[in-house]
């Protein structure tokens, strides 16, 4: 990894013309982060012939202060406080020779505090992954984790509302919430939607749901689905006694017309809103704003992440997202099922929940979680299971997660056979009998199906569903999994 050092001559480092960036200053192998340092981790796949170290020192400079050319104007600034430093570079393993993977490196960036607008994901978000994943001297690139500091992280509001007091707002304790997506996506009616919402929850759902592509099309207004949903609600809460709610999604084509459907769900009583990731960060930071001053809380769809987060060698690893949004201020976000029909290694779906339920997430390179993470008593945020779930893994969901996630089954609600009402139900049952045995110190992961099947005697809604998705599984190979770890997706 021999290449010309540092110039630290000013007038040859500041003669016209070009140097590499490692000359320039970008690479400080004797650099040690100070505590208000941001971390970057990226994973990067140098083109043939390009040193490592000086792509690294490419991805720091590129990322903060540097261009092509050397520039005299930064002179005029207190440059060495400006530049990111590249610092250490490691190969990533199981890539290089003697495998099927080209040679992949991870280069440590520090990048100082100064760097970054206070509390705006926008910003950070423009620099670090801004200009230099198109940078041609990288075939890839991969933001793979950052360590955020606490000086910055104090800067960010966080979650509107937070686990704990969405629990009390909502009379639920010691177990998982459980919702449903509503199923068809799109081309209800208003009428019929709101219908589906009922059975829902009437059957013992927690919540109902939008799904990220429903808005307000020619089928169905906007207006309309909030005025049968929260319908729905109001009918369901008086049947069972117990606080529903239905996630109604105001994205929208701009920011004042998702203020206006929040003001109308608000409105109408409702206490929770949705919106999806495509809107970007400043308008999740706008509507989170909002949440806090309304006192809703606010449910995050991943809606447009696999086009980056999924390829193990390009993009944005999911774990950065997940930091990135409870700074923004989300109470919800879908963050993997590890058993369901979507991208998620078990270890690595349960770093992400990590990220979104720790006061201080601890390095665990066998989730993939590659820096201790502060977050200052910064709210939690609920993690969503959704996407190819049913009853009949609820064993595995529990041991997996835990009490603190929205177990949401859609097709495994609504398409039940003797109807959404009795879908419900059996989730509910299927929930119920599994929390009672694991807190009666019951192995769930060995007895699962057997603690399901006893209670299917008497609960046919139960029986029916075990029945009909009975060795249901989505058995592939993860594309993004733990670097240090070999774990096989569960089924």
């Amino acid at each position: 990894m021999a290449a010309e050092g540092r110039v630290t001559d000013i007038k040859e480092r500041y003669k016209g013309g070009v140097l590499k960036y490692k000359q320039m200053g970008y690479w400080r192998p004797d650099y040690e982060p100070s505590a208000t340092d941001t971390i970057c981790l990226f994973r990067i796949t140098p083109q043939e012939g390009v040193d490592p170290e000086e792509a690294a020192a490419a991805v720091a400079g590129e990322s903060s202060t540097a261009t092509w050319t050397v520039v005299w104007t930064d002179l005029l600034t207190a440059h060495e406080s400006y530049q990111a430093k590249a610092y250490r570079v490691d190969k990533v393993p199981n890539t290089g020779p003697g495998t099927n993977t080209e040679q992949q490196y991870f280069a440590y960036v520090a990048y100082d505090l100064i760097l970054f607008e206070d509390g705006s994901i926008a910003n950070m978000t423009a620099s670090l992954i801004g200009n230099v994943f198109s940078f041609k001297p990288l075939k890839a690139a991969r933001l793979e984790d950052i360590q955020i500091p606490v000086a910055y992280v104090k800067t960010f509001r966080g979650p509107p509302t937070g686990i704990i007091v969405e629990r009390e707002r909502l009379d639920k304790f010691g177990r998982p919430l459980l919702g449903a997506t509503m199923k068809p996506k799109l081309g209800l009616s208003g009428r019929n939607y709101g219908r589906v919402v009922y059975e829902g929850l009437t059957g013992g759902l927690d919540f109902t749901k939008d799904d990220e592509n429903i808005n307000s099309q020619a089928f169905m207004h906007w207006r309309d689905r909030f005025l049968y949903c929260m319908d729905a609600v109001n009918k369901a809460q008086a049947n069972t006694g117990e606080v529903k709610g239905h996630y109604l999604n105001v994205t929208a084509a701009d920011m004042e017309e998702m203020y206006t459907r929040a003001e109308f769900a608000r409105d109408l009583g409702s206490n929770i809103i949705m919106i999806d990731l495509v809107i970007g960060w400043t308008a999740m930071q706008s509507m989170s704003k909002w949440c806090r001053a309304n006192d809703m809380i606010l449910h995050l769809h991943r809606a447009g992440h696999g086009t980056y987060t999924r390829q193990r060698n390009h993009g944005v690893s999911f774990k950065v997202i997940a930091k990135w949004s409870r700074l923004a201020g989300v109470d919800h976000i879908h963050a993997g099922t590890a058993v369901g029909k979507l991208e998620g290694d078990p270890k690595t779906v349960q770093g992400y929940y990590n990220i979104c339920r720790d006061s201080y997430t601890k390095q665990d390179l066998s989730r993939g979680l590659f820096f201790d993470q502060d977050w200052a008593d910064l709210r939690k945020v609920m993690p969503v299971a959704s996407g190819g779930i049913h009853v009949g893994q609820m064993h595995q969901l529990v041991d997996l997660f835990g009490d603190d996630v929205v177990l949401q089954f859609g097709g495994g609600t609504i398409g039940h056979p003797e109807g959404i009402q009795a879908g419900a139900i059996a989730n509910r049952v299927g929930l119920e009998c599994m929390i009672k045995a694991r807190n009666e110190g019951r192995d769930i992961v060995a007895e699962g199906p057997d603690i399901l099947k006893a209670a299917a005697k008497t609960c046919k809604p139960l029986e029916t569903a075990l029945e009909t998705w009975k060795g249901v599984e989505f058995n592939y190979t993860s594309t993004d999994a733990p670097d240090f770890a070999v774990t096989p997706t569960a089924s």
